[in-house]
């Protein structure tokens, strides 16, 4: 039917024309009409496209890195946290991309692959390998690990499965047997433990430097075939806090990569890459984490060493350095300031094992997200408390450094502005019977060992963390029998003090 046949049917089909009104009637008045035909409405603009989300947060103040930092998209219904991989394994793509992968061309962009040529250092340092086996890596774990890395101003890191397995696997991959190692003698008991039986029988040796500001010190135990300087940024128990830029600049005139133990400092309070520091690594149980609810390690690669200056200077490190096999370029030719950091993850963490549970890592980065404002309180607390507690007669001691009274104030002051964290020692007046009474007085204060809990923990180091050191070395070291190590929780502080007063009464 045409248009002039559907118009004909519409007229046919209407209704019939009333009648015209009579002559004498009026006409209703016509209503006001403009004298311009109405135009018809503009069609609405397009809407913008909504803004993209930020992906690279290297500009971003620490407080929103410690948010975002590590998080991707999640491609399948849109999750705004990260999820836990519960995965030993992941699919190919296919049979190249299996190859690549094992070739380690393959990267991983926040659940994206990208291929890197295998021979241009900018291509590889454009993501994380990308995952093979969770031995090797995970993507919940690679959320913490960048968190991590970029808090503490590094290039990438590595998660663990302990603080004891982060300080092997960090010095595993500099040292082999034959090797040696120098540490500042002020460190937590169970490192010198794991250095004095492990890495000795391993074949690697260490020496103890007692006087950090000692120039003659350093130059008797440093060795040829020493291959790095430890140390922590404040000691465990007794917050006796290291001049990192001192050692650094002991490290950097011998070639040495300096490894920091930030357990205590954590990147709120300190970044040792700032200050020198080559390597850091990190009992993520600890603050990271932040509720003793997942043990975990991690290895930060400063990205800053010269590996080549080393190899001129003597010091060898084949991990990094030395090609795998004939044709394939070494590690730090492939990966430059990546270079640590993948030796880690595939020839220590990889061969030995020590993988962190992708729960522990989704407790790691969620831990993560509140840091800064959990050390706040920490160290707030444990000021008002270090005060107290030295005006108190049954306190002969307290090793705070953000003390006035402290020998190490002015490091504190410089590198700290004062607050040293909330691992600290205090002695009570009475030896080991006096200590014993204090503790068992301790009513909100749990008897654990463990540092960097929400909850606030006391423990006895002579017979504990430092029951193995011989007298002469625990005395020493200030390991008397009447130092206890507080670490001060998130509770209020009034109450601590409460239940401290409360102990020292039984003293």
């Amino acid at each position: 039917m045409t248009t002039h046949d559907h118009a004909h049917e519409a007229a046919v089909g209407a209704a019939p024309v009333p009648p015209a009104s009579p002559a004498s009637a009026e006409a209703p008045a016509a209503p006001v009409t403009s004298a311009a035909t109405p135009s018809a409405p503009a069609a609405p603009a397009a809407p913008a496209a909504p803004a993209a989300p930020v992906t690279d947060w290297a500009d971003f103040g620490f407080d929103t890195r410690q948010v975002h930092a590590g998080e991707y998209p999640d491609r399948n219904s849109g999750l705004r946290v990260p999820p836990i991989a519960l995965s030993a394994g992941y699919v190919f793509d296919s049979f190249d991309d299996q190859i690549d992968r094992f070739a380690g061309r393959a990267l991983w962009h926040g659940g994206g692959l990208t291929r890197g040529d295998g021979t241009d250092p900018v291509n590889e340092l454009a993501g994380e390998p990308a995952p093979i086996y969770s031995r090797q890596g995970n993507p919940t774990n690679a959320v913490a690990e960048e968190r991590l890395a970029s808090l503490e101003g590094g290039t990438a890191a590595v998660a663990v499965s302990s603080g004891q397995a982060a300080i092997s696997s960090a010095l595993f991959a500099l040292a082999q047997q034959g090797d040696h190692i120098v540490s500042t003698a002020s460190i937590y008991g169970g490192t010198r433990i794991l250095f004095g039986r492990s890495f000795k029988r391993f074949g690697i040796d260490f020496d103890y430097v007692w006087d950090a500001d000692d120039d003659a010190e350093w130059d008797r135990v440093i060795r040829p075939n020493t291959k790095a300087i430890y140390t922590e940024t404040i000691p465990n128990p007794r917050n006796d806090v290291t001049d990192l830029r001192r050692i650094a600049a002991v490290a950097a005139r011998y070639n040495l990569p300096l490894v920091v133990d930030n357990t205590v400092g954590t990147p709120a309070l300190i970044r040792p890459i700032e200050h020198g520091a080559s390597i850091v690594v990190h009992s993520t149980t600890k603050f990271l984490t932040g509720h003793g609810a997942a043990v975990g390690g991690a290895i930060v690669d400063g990205g800053t060493f010269d590996w080549d200056a080393a190899e001129r200077a003597g010091r060898s490190y084949p991990l990094v350095t030395a090609a795998p096999r004939p044709g394939v370029p070494s590690l730090l030719d492939r990966f430059g300031p990546l270079a640590y950091a993948r030796a880690v993850r595939e020839a220590v963490v990889n061969d030995i094992g020590p993988s962190l549970s992708p729960f522990n890592g989704f407790l790691l980065h969620q831990g993560m997200e509140t840091l800064s404002l959990r050390m706040e309180r920490h160290v707030d607390t444990s000021l008002r408390i270090a005060a107290w507690l030295e005006e108190q007669p049954e306190v002969e001691v307290v090793d705070y450094a953000g003390l006035p009274s402290n020998p190490l104030h002015e490091i504190a002051l410089r590198d700290y502005a004062g607050r040293t964290g909330s691992v600290f020692g205090v002695t009570v007046r009475g030896g080991i019977d006096g200590a014993r009474a204090f503790v068992d007085g301790l009513r909100v204060f749990s008897r654990m060992t463990g540092i960097g809990d929400t909850r606030s923990m006391v423990i006895h180091p002579l017979s504990s963390t430092h029951a193995s050191f011989t007298p002469e070395v625990s005395a020493r070291l200030g390991i008397t029998p009447g130092l206890l190590r507080l670490s001060v929780g998130l509770e209020s502080a009034d109450d601590l003090i409460r239940d401290l007063r409360a102990a020292l009464d039984r003293v």
